[in-house]
């Protein structure tokens, strides 16, 4: 039996190696030399690439739920809100349902068209940092087919995961609603509501590790091949079968990476006294801000990829360096 990997496939793969060679990209793309106009080319196509996937947070303080700032009989409250909000619906559904029903419309269509564009922006991105240049038209026009293919699958994926995952919602919704109404908070009305909870969270994982495949493997192939998104999944799927080891190691890391890119933000924001971050938190500008770690991150992914062998390598090959002429008055033999 021929145990030999397939020819093109390294012995071994690193989770270390590509730090490396993504950092010296970095520097290359973005401080040799600095470009503020480079930057804020790049950083349009990046913010296109994380349109509606980078939300913000917001704190705000703890607030009693009596005015008076006693916390006695918060379940008689609770039950007093559910009753009154209950009647009110009841009350008016003739009104409520179709405007609900305008709303949940219109919050679809935008997250269909903020869906189209983050597919457009992922191939920008990519070929942004592939190539290493900074350029919007060419790229919005060169893989618009491949985007559409790309924002199809998508949007097939989304809602196939809103519908496992919407029961899974309103029977949590239901469970803990029917827990507060009683008061009773023993171990047979929790442990539903933990089995439900569980199953969202597997669910929750499940889609977003599909998503990660997709997003730092699928469409690199897919940039290269011209396929369809289900071509590049096959694919893909056999890269996966061959090296499950490899990127379940990947992933691990995908989890350290983020904890030291994480403080590495964190230091910033406090050195600049919190400056960084209110800038950080415009839409575009903040991304032009924090442009490094996203085209580290891309270039990371795309440089393990490249590991597999030539057919993976999304990087064009350095040329060579140029050959001297020879000194005037002498004739190459």
């Amino acid at each position: 039996m021929n145990l030999e990997p397939p020819s093109g496939y390294p012995r071994e793969i690193s989770v270390t190696e590509p730090l490396t060679p993504a950092l010296e990209r970095v520097k290359r793309m973005l401080f040799q030399p600095f470009d503020l106009g480079k930057w804020f080319t790049i950083g349009f196509c990046a913010w296109l690439a994380g349109l509606g996937e980078r939300g913000g947070y917001s704190y705000s303080s703890h607030q009693n739920f009596n005015a008076n700032g006693s916390n006695a009989q918060p379940l008689e409250q609770f039950r007093h809100a559910y009753g009154h909000a209950h009647d009110y619906v009841l009350a008016n559904l003739a009104w409520l349902v179709p405007v609900a029903a305008l709303a949940l419309l219109i919050l679809f269509a935008l997250g269909v068209l903020l869906l189209w564009l983050n597919c457009r922006g992922k191939f920008m991105f990519l070929h942004c940092v592939a190539l290493n240049k900074a350029e919007v038209v060419v790229p919005w026009d060169q893989y618009a087919a491949a985007a559409n293919r790309l924002f199809w699958f998508r949007l097939v994926l989304s809602l196939a995961g809103m519908v496992l995952m919407l029961p899974l919602l309103v029977l949590a919704a239901v469970l803990v609603i029917r827990m507060l109404l009683a008061g009773e908070f023993d171990f047979v009305r929790i442990m539903p509501v933990a089995g439900v909870a569980l199953g969202m969270i597997l669910l929750g994982l499940v889609l977003g590790l599909v998503h990660k495949f997709l997003v730092d493997f699928v469409v690199p192939i897919m940039y290269l091949r011209g396929e369809t998104c289900l071509a590049a999944w096959r694919e893909f799927g056999r890269l996966l079968a061959d090296h499950a080891g490899d990127f379940a190691l990947y992933i691990l890391f995908q989890f350290v990476l983020a904890i030291v890119l994480g403080l590495l933000v964190l230091v910033v924001f406090v050195a600049t006294c919190c400056v960084a971050c209110c800038v950080a938190m415009i839409p575009y500008i903040g991304t032009v801000l924090l442009l490094p770690l996203l085209v580290f991150k891309r270039s990371y992914a795309l440089y393990f990829l490249a590991q597999f062998g030539p057919p993976y390598d999304v990087f064009p090959p350095a040329e060579p360096p140029p050959v001297p002429a020879p000194p005037p008055g002498l004739q190459p033999v």
